[in-house]
Parts: C-alpha cells; sequence; structure tokens
C-alpha cells in the first residue's frame, strides 16, 4: 500500500511528535522507531529537505518537528518521500486501453484515492490521541 520509506518516515515524524520539544537525533529515533539508522538518516535528510522536521546543530541538537502535529496529515508525509502512484495507463501496455482504465483498473486507482483521502483526513495529533489497545511505537503495558 505505502513503501517502506513512507512507513519509516511515518514513524520518525510520530516519534518526533510524542515529545515535541525535545531533539531527537537520527540514532534517538531509530532505536524507538527500529529503523535502520543508517536509512533513516536518509529519510530523515527528504523530511528536512521538504520542510517537515527541522535539524537542529549542537550538544542539544537533533531534529524535531517544523508542524504542530495537528496540522500535519499522513499525507503530507508520505507525499514527502514517496508519494503514492496511481495508474494513468494501462499496466499490461495493451493498445487498444491507453490511458482508458478497464473496470479492473479504475477500481484499483479508486482504491488508492479512497486511501489517500483517509491519509489526507489523518492528522499526526490523530495518531497520537485515538482510542487504540496499544499507542503508537510504545510498548503495551
Amino acid at each position: 500500500m505505502i513503501s517502506q520509506t513512507s512507513e519509516y518516515a511515518l514513524r520518525a515524524i510520530v516519534c518526533l511528535a510524542l515529545s515535541p520539544e525535545t531533539p531527537k537525533t537520527t540514532a534517538d529515533i531509530a532505536k524507538i522507531t527500529k529503523v535502520p539508522e543508517y536509512y533513516l538518516s536518509k529519510v530523515m535528510l527528504v523530511l528536512a529537505k521538504n520542510e517537515l522536521v527541522v535539524s537542529r546543530r549542537g550538544l542539544h541538537g537533533g531534529y524535531v518537528l517544523a508542524y504542530e502535529p495537528e496540522d500535519l496529515s499522513l499525507l503530507d508525509v508520505i507525499n514527502a518521500v514517496d508519494p503514492i502512484k496511481k495508474l494513468e495507463s494501462c499496466p499490461l501496455k495493451l493498445e487498444t486501453h491507453g490511458t482508458n482504465l478497464c473496470a479492473l483498473h479504475r477500481r484499483i486507482n479508486d482504491s488508492i484515492e479512497s486511501m489517500e483521502e483517509v491519509f489526507r483526513e489523518s492528522t499526526i495529533k490523530t495518531i497520537l490521541t485515538e482510542p487504540a489497545k496499544s499507542k503508537a511505537l510504545l510498548e503495551s503495558r
């Protein structure tokens, strides 16, 4: 549904949102999110380039969110690192189909659009506050 890069970016953003005032290093985030540090460093650079996080230098430096959790949707994060791709033409390369998608491929696009809408309507704050049996990134007790 979404790429591993998007999943890792979402984990990192949620991690930062758990304690928004405290900058976290890539190593801190990697440990909490269980994302390989070398991969996460690349993801964090992309998030910083797209201005979703801010990098602070120095002794107490690290990454912090650039937005309040209620102002940042899951789709914002996904689109920053690896946008969801829709079908624009027949994946089977059938000449008679071209950009006129058949019923199957239209349905796939419809489901992608529905998924995007859910991600668009869900903010990071939603993830942190929505009642659930377990909390994002935290061990259940």
